[in-house]
C-alpha cells in the first residue's frame, strides 16, 4: 500500500464513522443545533459533501474546478455559504446519499492522480495526499461538531496522525489569517498518539516546544476546544502564541469554542 493509499483509507474509515453517526438520525436530529454558530447537524453534513466535491473536481477536471471555486478567491466565506444553498433543499436521504457519493468520488479521484502530479486548489496546488489530509482535517472537525451535538464520543486511533502532519505543514495559518507575520523560527512537536507512540518532527534542541494528546491537539488545531481544557503544552514564548492562534485551515478563524464549554464533556 502506498502512503497516498494508506491515507484514502483512513479518509474513508473516518467518514464511515461519521455517516454511522448521523444514518440513523430522524429528520428533527438533522435540525440540531452544533457547537458552530448557526449551523446544525445539515449544515455539518452539507458542508463536507461540498468541500468533497470541490477536491474530486479539482482531482478530475481542473477547469470545473476553477469555475467552481471563482467566487472564493474575493469571498472564501460567501462563496462556501452559495455552495451550501444547493444543499439546502435535500431532504435527509437525498443529503446523505450526496455525501456518500461524494466521498466515494473523491477518494476515486485522488487515487488516480498520477504519481508526482499536483491538483489545483484554493491557494496554491497541492499533492493529491496532502489534499487528502486536509479532508481528514474536515471531518475530524465537522464531525467533532456532529458528535457534540448528539452528546456522544468518536473513536480516535492513530489515524490522527495524518491531521497532526497536515497541522504541522499549515503551522502558519493562525498567524496569515490574522494578518501576522508568521516566526521564522521552527517547532519542535511531540505529540503522542492513541497507540502511546511518540510523533515528533522539528528540530530536538528547538527552544520552541509543543507536546501533548494527539486528540487534544487536533481539538486545538481544528479550534474545536480552548487550549485551556487541552492538555496541550507549549515552552517558550512563540510556541505559547501560537496555541491561542492555530488552525489547520485557511480563512478567518471563526469563534472558536470558550473555556470550559465542553467541561462536562470531561474536557
Amino acid at each position: 500500500m502506498t502512503e497516498l493509499e494508506a491515507v484514502l483509507k483512513d479518509l474513508t474509515t473516518d467518514g464511515d464513522q461519521i455517516d454511522r453517526l448521523v444514518a440513523g438520525l430522524d429528520a428533527e436530529q438533522w435540525n440540531l443545533p452544533t457547537p458552530a454558530p448557526g449551523w446544525t447537524i445539515r449544515h455539518q453534513i452539507a458542508h463536507l459533501a461540498f468541500i468533497f466535491r470541490l477536491a474530486a473536481t479539482a482531482a478530475t477536471d481542473a477547469e470545473a474546478f476553477k469555475a467552481l471555486t471563482a467566487g472564493a478567491q474575493s469571498n472564501f466565506d460567501g462563496a462556501v455559504n452559495a455552495a451550501l444553498k444547493d444543499y439546502e433543499n435535500d431532504t435527509t436521504e437525498v443529503l446523505l446519499a450526496r455525501w456518500r457519493a461524494e466521498r466515494e468520488t473523491v477518494v476515486k479521484g485522488l487515487a488516480a492522480v498520477p504519481p508526482g502530479e499536483v491538483v489545483p486548489w484554493l491557494v496554491n496546488p497541492l499533492p493529491p495526499i496532502v489534499l487528502a489530509c486536509a479532508g481528514i482535517m474536515e471531518q475530524f472537525a465537522h464531525g467533532q461538531d456532529i458528535a457534540d451535538a448528539l452528546g456522544v464520543e468518536l473513536e480516535r486511533t492513530d489515524r490522527l496522525k495524518h491531521l497532526v502532519v497536515f497541522a504541522i505543514l499549515t503551522r502558519d495559518f493562525g498567524y496569515l489569517s490574522r494578518g501576522l507575520t508568521p516566526p521564522a523560527t521552527e517547532f519542535r512537536f511531540e505529540i503522542t498518539g492513541p497507540s502511546g507512540e511518540v510523533w515528533a518532527f522539528g528540530p530536538e534542541d528547538g527552544e520552541q516546544r509543543v507536546s501533548g494528546p494527539a486528540e487534544d491537539f487536533c481539538l486545538l488545531v481544528t479550534r474545536r476546544r480552548h487550549r485551556d481544557d487541552l492538555a496541550v503544552t507549549a515552552t517558550g514564548a512563540e510556541a505559547d502564541h501560537w496555541l491561542d492562534i492555530a488552525q489547520a485551515y485557511r480563512g478567518p478563524a471563526g469563534a472558536g469554542r470558550t473555556p470550559g464549554q465542553f467541561a462536562t464533556a470531561g474536557r
